[in-house]
C-alpha cells in the first residue's frame, strides 16, 4: 500500500500541502480531485521525490519510499516528459531499461504498449509527429512499460477525444484488476465516478474528504433532484434547495435529506405538469462541489 501522511510543503509564502494523507491500496483505482492549485501534483511528486516535503512521510508497505521502490512505481506527469525527436518505440524501451528491464525485455513492453493503445504501426515515428492524444498515450506507455506496482497519473486524460477516454479507462480498470494500485487526478468528474472506486478530495493543501465513493454518497448531507414542469425552469420554494444547474428543461439541485419530497411534489404539481421528478444520491460532481464550498 502507498500511503502519503501528514505532507506539509510550503513554497515562500504559499501554502501548497498543509497535513495531506491518503492511501492507495492495491487493485484499488483512486480518484484525486480537487481544485487548480489544491496541491493535487505537488503531492504527487512527494511520492517521487521530485518534491521534498518540509514534514509528513511517504511510505510503501509501511517502510519509507526508497529509489528502488521507486523504480517499481510508474508516474504519469501532467507536463509532456518525453523526448519529442526521439523514435517512440525506441523511447519506451530505453525507459524500460532505465527502471530495470532487460534490453529484450524491454523491447517486448515498448511492442505490447504500443499494440495496446493503436499505435503499433507508429514505432518509427518520432514523438512530435504524433497528434496531442496520441502523444498523451504514448505517456501513459512510458509509466507503464516497465510494469509497475503504483501508478501514479497526473491528469492522463487531457486532451483524449471519447474513444481515447474510454481506452484508457479500460486500461486503468484492466490494471486494477492485476492488483495493481493506481491514483489519478482529473478535473473530469464525471469520468472519475465512472472509472474510481475511492475517491480523495483535497482543497487548500489538505484532503477535506476521502473514502469508498458510494460510501461517500451515502453520507452526504444531501440528494440530487431533478425537477422539469412545462418543459421550463422551475424553481422550488424550499430553503433545503440549492440551484446547480440546468439539465434538458428543468432544473438540478442539491436538496436535504431532511426535505418533505412529497411536500416539494405537491408544490411542483400546483405550478404545472411535471414531466420529471427524480431524486437520487448525489453526483460526484455534487460531493466536490459540497466539500469545496465548505
Amino acid at each position: 500500500m502507498l500511503s502519503l501522511v501528514g505532507l506539509h510543503k510550503r513554497f515562500g509564502d504559499v501554502v501548497a500541502l498543509d497535513g495531506a494523507g491518503f492511501d492507495v491500496a492495491p487493485g484499488r483505482i483512486v480518484g484525486f480531485l480537487g481544485p487548480n492549485g489544491a496541491g493535487k501534483t505537488t503531492a504527487m511528486r512527494c511520492v517521487f521525490g521530485l518534491v521534498d516535503p518540509d514534514t509528513g512521510s511517504v511510505t510503501w508497505n509501511g517502510r519509507p519510499v526508497d529509489h528502488a521502490d521507486r523504480l517499481t512505481f510508474g508516474y504519469m506527469p501532467e507536463e509532456r516528459g518525453l523526448y519529442p525527436k526521439m523514435k517512440i518505440g525506441e523511447q519506451l524501451a530505453y525507459f524500460g531499461r532505465l527502471s530495470g528491464l532487460s534490453r529484450s525485455d524491454a523491447a517486448a513492453e515498448s511492442a505490447a504498449w504500443l499494440h495496446q493503445l493503436g499505435l503499433a504501426d507508429r514505432s518509427l515515428s518520432k514523438l512530435e509527429e504524433l497528434s496531442h492524444g496520441n502523444q498523451q498515450r504514448v505517456q501513459l506507455a512510458a509509466s507503464l512499460v516497465h510494469r509497475p506496482k503504483m501508478a501514479v497519473l497526473d491528469e492522463p486524460f487531457a486532451g483524449l477525444d471519447p474513444l481515447g477516454v474510454e481506452a484508457m479507462a479500460d486500461i486503468l480498470r484492466r490494471l486494477a484488476d492485476s492488483g495493481m494500485g493506481v491514483v489519478f487526478s482529473s478535473h473530469q468528474l464525471d469520468l472519475v465516478e465512472d472509472v474510481c472506486e475511492d475517491v480523495v478530495i483535497i482543497d487548500h493543501g489538505r484532503v477535506m474528504v476521502s473514502g469508498v465513493l458510494e460510501t461517500l454518497k451515502s453520507r452526504s448531507e444531501y440528494l440530487h433532484l431533478e425537477v422539469t414542469v412545462n418543459g421550463h425552469e422551475w424553481k422550488p420554494q424550499s430553503a433545503g434547495a440549492q440551484f446547480i444547474g440546468n439539465a434538458r428543461g428543468g432544473n438540478r439541485y442539491l436538496i436535504d435529506r431532511q426535505t418533505d419530497l412529497a411536500q416539494l411534489l405537491e408544490q411542483a404539481q400546483a405550478d404545472g405538469t411535471v414531466t420529471k421528478f427524480s431524486v437520487e444520491p448525489p453526483r460526484l460532481s455534487d460531493i466536490f462541489r459540497e466539500t469545496v464550498r465548505r
